[in-house]
């Protein structure tokens, strides 16, 4: 399954008596990775088609670093001269390259999602090839989990505005895509896409923000919630 396609409808699923679409081992090991769907207008920073390789490398280097301090010490320590500090680069090169402190959080966000992407689509099992679907799926939502953990602010900021726009944009098609994917190699009755469209609504950051601040759950306690649904819905005994 290609990563760029519309993901599954109902003008996708198998009706009555139709034999089912395969999807070839290597489809996902093909599939181009993309930066993910800006939340916000083209800011300096972003990666461009045309980017030179040393620019690349750069750009990259900054975002590790930016990523590294929103991990440690949360998204309000994300600053301008935090970033320039940790990276050891004057002040003037960060606002050069991601124009403002907003710029720096779009790309940020573009960075982390494009990250998430190449774990699960070219990375080790169990989150990439190689797992049974109902492990890639555990897996899959153990790393979004900590992902919205310590980056949960940035992967809120993407859900805000417009829902017709979060939910055609190029990230969330991504997700959806390869959870319908694991879904069908599981061979899960149902509709693939209406499925994948629930569960990653368990992973909605919003939802998980408040499990985690308000309501005062664990990750870990989160993550066995996820597994025990995905092990209910797609598993061999599903009904």
């Amino acid at each position: 399954m290609n990563y760029d396609t519309p993901c599954p409808g109902p003008a996708d699923e198998p009706r009555p008596g139709d034999t089912p679409r395969p999807y070839p081992a290597d489809e996902l090991h093909t599939a181009p990775i993309r930066p993910a769907h800006r939340v916000g207008p083209q800011l300096p920073g972003t990666t461009e088609p045309a980017e030179r390789a040393d620019a690349a490398r750069n750009r990259r280097r900054l975002l590790d670093a930016a990523r590294e301090l929103v991990r440690e010490h949360g998204v309000d320590a994300l600053t301008m001269d935090a970033l320039a500090k940790r990276a050891g680069v004057g002040k003037g090169t960060v606002f050069r390259r991601f124009g403002s402190r907003t710029g720096l959080m779009y790309a940020l966000l573009d960075h982390s999602e494009t990250l998430a992407q190449e774990a699960f689509i070219f990375g080790p099992p169990p989150l990439g090839p190689g797992a049974p679907p109902m492990d890639r799926l555990i897996a899959f939502g153990r790393a979004r989990l900590l992902d919205i953990e310590v980056e949960g602010e940035l992967h809120r900021a993407a859900e805000l505005g417009s829902p017709e726009r979060h939910y055609s944009s190029q990230p969330y098609r991504v997700l959806k895509t390869h959870v319908a994917m694991l879904l069908r190699e599981a061979d899960t009755p149902g509709d693939n896409g209406l499925l994948a469209d629930a569960l990653l609504g368990v992973l909605a950051a919003g939802l998980v923000l408040h499990q985690l601040r308000t309501l005062g759950y664990t990750r870990e306690q989160i993550a066995s919630n996820w597994e025990a649904m995905v092990r209910r819905v797609a598993g061999p005994a599903a009904q």
